[in-house]
């Protein structure tokens, strides 16, 4: 599943290509041709996101409102004007590297036939976006974009004044494993399994101490990491935690096999104490850890 910063990068990327612009709205898969009749025709003045979900507001004050979930995806194209990733959600690589541009976008004559179950498509002069298998794909009212909004915790990418008390406050109060809180989208919205497996070890946090067992000062600690980590997500649009000290080849990039401290890396030995990354399932998630830093 897409993580909180590729959703934040999906809303640059549609208020820099749609922002202003009129666009034509179909469902050719149909699931959605009664929402798309709703927004055709209707100017995108506004792109935002919270947490993984996305909202397109439009000059009639409806919102598009997408969760990827698991199985998610957006597809882009256009002309030469039409800039950013040409794709962005699931399938991707660990990381969530982007696709960049095609070469024949300046030879663009208009959207392609869609292919596959495409849920929703959006058209303006310059470029297309196809979106295909979402978990949520709904043309919805403020009142029921505002009561989404309300079942959501703080997002670390916004970090308004506020927020960080405010996941103290949510974590803390909680019985609940830590590993699960971090997870818990009403607790810390945008974080998935790789930032939280990430943040947890460079915390050296336990995964299995209760919410209610984490100190402020831990929980500030684990709230100003996962804004630091996320929001290097949101520049490079992938997600690395480890220095470069610790990247192989001598490159300015990180390697996908150095990228991360403990994810997907168990039975390797820990970058920092040397016992092996244990894995396990919490949340019918995997988990990742070390057994010697995180006690």
């Amino acid at each position: 599943m897409p993580e909180g910063h590729s959703v934040h990068r999906l809303a640059r990327q549609f208020q820099d290509v749609f922002g202003g612009r009129r666009l034509g709205v179909s469902s050719p898969q149909g699931r959605f041709a009664a929402g798309a009749e709703l927004l055709d025709g209707h100017t995108m003045v506004e792109a935002n996101a919270h947490g993984k979900q996305l909202f397109l507001k439009f000059d009639h004050e409806l919102f598009l409102h997408v969760h990827l979930g698991l199985y998610g995806a957006w597809s882009f194209g256009g002309d030469g004007s039409f800039t950013g990733a040409s794709s962005i959600g699931a399938p991707r690589r660990i990381g969530e590297r982007e696709t960049g541009p095609s070469s024949d976008e300046d030879a663009y004559t208009g959207p392609p036939a869609p292919v596959g179950a495409v849920r929703v498509r959006l058209v303006s002069e310059h470029g297309w976006a196809d979106l295909r298998g979402a978990t949520t794909c709904a043309a919805i009212t403020p009142a029921e974009a505002a009561a989404v909004m309300d079942r959501l915790g703080p997002d670390p990418l916004h970090n308004r004044p506020g927020d960080r008390e405010e996941f103290i406050r949510r974590l803390r109060r909680r019985k609940t494993a830590v590993a699960l809180l971090l997870m818990d989208q009403s607790v810390l919205a945008g974080v998935g399994n790789i930032y939280r497996a990430e943040v947890l070890f460079r915390q050296a946090v336990d995964p299995w101490t209760p919410g209610t067992g984490i100190d402020a000062e831990t929980a500030g600690r684990l709230w100003d990491d996962t804004v630091s980590t996320m929001s290097d997500g949101v520049r490079d649009g992938r997600i690395v935690t480890t220095p470069s000290t610790l990247w192989t080849g001598g490159g300015p990039v990180a390697p996908d096999a150095d990228a991360h401290f403990v994810y997907k890396r168990d039975g390797l030995p820990c970058r920092a104490c040397g016992t092996l990354v244990g894995t396990t399932e919490i949340g019918a998630r995997k988990l990742y850890w070390c057994p010697g830093c995180q006690v």
